[in-house]
């Protein structure tokens, strides 16, 4: 790959990015109402206290999301919607922290899902020891004992790395075996963080699209009825 003059990529990655960035704003609103809830599920992927409350990787974008999820939360539960979570439960020799700071140790408040989820609780929970979480043991089990869900609510953090991994993967997963499924993003249920040269706006916008062309369902958000 020969990298384009930089004064030239730079002007058309604006104009890219700011198309990006209206697809995204004009996206429309689903009901929950109106999806099948008997063939639904909710997943909530590292709301825990590691990303929103505590620690080095702690950020007040992803504590942001507590109110959206909660209200979820509850909606899925008046539907009898099923609910699943994963939590990043890390080893202390987990290679992760090649790239990134130590976070959410196994036993620790880190690895706990935030207070106000675990009040309203229902879900059943997945610990986890990578970035995609499609790969845990327990959730391929999960998978294959519930194949008559084929619609997945997508929401936690972070956009750009657990969730852009895990619904671009569920879907590859579905695809593979001929097998339609609604794979959903609400915009307003995912967040990523602010660090340096990661750009929290910046990067939700390129991982939203990302997604996007490759299948997954992103809305503006979600009404109850």
């Amino acid at each position: 790959m020969k990298l384009a003059n930089k004064s030239e990529f730079l002007i058309k990655s604006i104009a890219t990015i700011g198309k990006m960035y209206d697809m995204v704003a004009e996206l429309p609103n689903i009901r929950l109402n109106d999806l099948q809830s008997e063939q639904t599920a909710l997943v909530i992927i590292d709301m825990v206290n590691g990303f929103a409350r505590e620690g080095a990787l702690m950020s007040p974008r992803i504590e942001g999301l507590i109110n959206e999820t909660v209200r979820l939360s509850k909606a899925c539960d008046e539907l009898k919607i099923t609910k699943i979570a994963f939590a990043d439960n890390h080893t202390k020799e987990s290679p992760e922290f090649d790239a990134y700071p130590e976070h959410c140790i196994a036993g620790t408040s880190e690895s706990e899902i935030v207070d106000e989820l675990k009040r309203i609780g229902g879900y059943t929970l997945f610990p986890k020891n990578s970035t995609n979480s499609f790969l845990e043991a327990g959730f391929q089990k999960w998978l294959n004992d519930n194949g008559h869900i084929d619609t997945f609510i997508i929401t936690g953090d972070c956009t750009d790395i657990c969730i852009q991994q895990f619904a671009i993967t569920l879907k590859a997963w579905f695809n593979m075996q001929n097998k339609r499924a609604r794979v959903i993003v609400p915009v307003n249920a995912v967040e990523t963080y602010d660090l340096g040269m990661h750009d929290g706006d910046l990067v939700n916008v390129m991982a939203l699209y990302n997604m996007m062309i490759n299948g997954v369902e992103l809305i503006a958000g979600i009404e109850q009825y």
